[in-house]
């Protein structure tokens, strides 16, 4: 009896019950094999459109005029994006995000990337469920006040108030650096941007804090933008870049070379206006694997493999981004500094393509 039971349960094993299904060869295979999980990269490719988180109220940065056009720098790292995805940097759908609503849309799926002047710190990379691609823009944080309050450091500002919008590691670092100081001060927190600015312009406080590059683009829109100045002081480091949601690999790699393409493409002289030139002229290998004529790099991120060359013919290298938005030819006129390429005393430099 017991011989034919242990035969009855191998025959019903063989035979595909419950436990597993006979797969070729006779072989046993579970029926529980776990789902592969789409990238984002494909649903993205599949929409036709990429949905991109900004700030939407910072010239220079993203801002959206009366017309409902976008444009800044933050702008642009989409369009590129979509340029490399589509060879169309107009398919791009922009969500205006406040600081405290940019983490939950983009780990909720309501946008694919955000693109919104936003630091990248080790808790935000650790424990938000961010990723994020290269630094676009190394800037520091610095504090505006009127130019007649007499407020030349940190420490004039002992019983005195400072507008800081809420949920940012500028918030943080104002308390950190006050209390290194063992300064008493108060802060009036915002959430949105503007109400920041506004206050601060009604003389309800006597200093804004942002990052120096937002200090720069919101002081050229107040009435009387000579009557403000930007203390000298720096109260942090702040690397800007943008983000996805960690756990997809494929979508963050092909967000990080997308980027990284604009800087390499400075660096080698290529740009919206020479590129389709050096595609059928130039000999320099590096040129050649950087816009796709050599090799296929793009295979290996699930790009088409001329995606560099869609970026940089349709919304330009690094430079150019950055002059039409920050540079001599914006309303800013911000210098490069730290953000130029390394040969030229800056920080800016892509890995190598290949």
């Amino acid at each position: 009896m017991l011989l034919t039971a242990i035969m009855m349960t191998a025959s019903l094993t063989a035979c595909g019950g419950p436990s597993g299904q006979v797969g070729q060869g006779g072989v046993a295979t579970t029926s529980s094999a776990t789902p592969q999980v789409q990238s984002r990269l494909d649903k993205i490719i599949s929409r036709g459109t990429l949905i991109c988180g900004v700030s939407g109220q910072l010239p220079g940065f993203s801002f959206v005029d009366e017309k409902g056009k976008y444009s800044g720098l933050d702008v642009e790292i989409c369009r590129a994006i979509a340029a490399a995805l589509f060879d169309d940097p107009e398919k791009v759908e922009y969500r205006n995000l406040n600081a405290k609503e940019r983490f939950t849309a983009l780990q909720s799926g309501e946008i694919d990337i955000l693109s919104r002047n936003t630091t990248w710190t080790l808790s935000r990379d650790g424990s938000t469920g961010l990723e994020f691609a290269p630094v676009v823009f190394y800037d520091s944080q610095s504090i505006m006040v009127k130019k007649d309050s007499g407020i030349q450091t940190l420490k004039d500002f002992a019983g005195k108030s400072i507008c800081v919008q809420t949920g940012t590691s500028t918030e943080q670092n104002l308390s950190d650096q006050m209390r290194k100081l063992g300064i008493k001060y108060t802060p009036v927190v915002f959430e949105d941007v503007n109400a920041t600015f506004a206050t601060y312009q009604e003389g309800r406080c006597q200093g804004v804090t942002a990052d120096r590059s937002q200090l720069v683009s919101k002081r050229t829109i107040l009435p009387t933008p000579d009557q403000h100045i930007i203390l000298n002081e720096v109260m942090s480091k702040e690397p800007l870049a943008p983000a996805v949601s960690s756990g997809d690999s494929k979508w963050a790699d092909a967000v990080r070379w997308i980027v990284y393409a604009t800087i390499e493409a400075e660096d080698l002289g290529v740009n919206s206006q020479n590129i389709d030139q050096l595609a059928t002229t130039t000999t320099d290998p590096n040129v050649k694997r950087l816009i796709g004529t050599e090799g296929d790099l793009g295979k290996g991120l699930g790009l088409p493999n001329d995606f560099a060359l869609r970026t940089i013919k349709k919304v330009g290298n690094y430079g150019e981004i950055y002059d039409r938005n920050l540079g001599p030819s914006s309303t800013l006129k911000l210098d490069r500094g730290q953000n130029r390429l390394w040969k030229d005393g800056g920080l800016l430099y892509s890995p190598p393509f290949r």
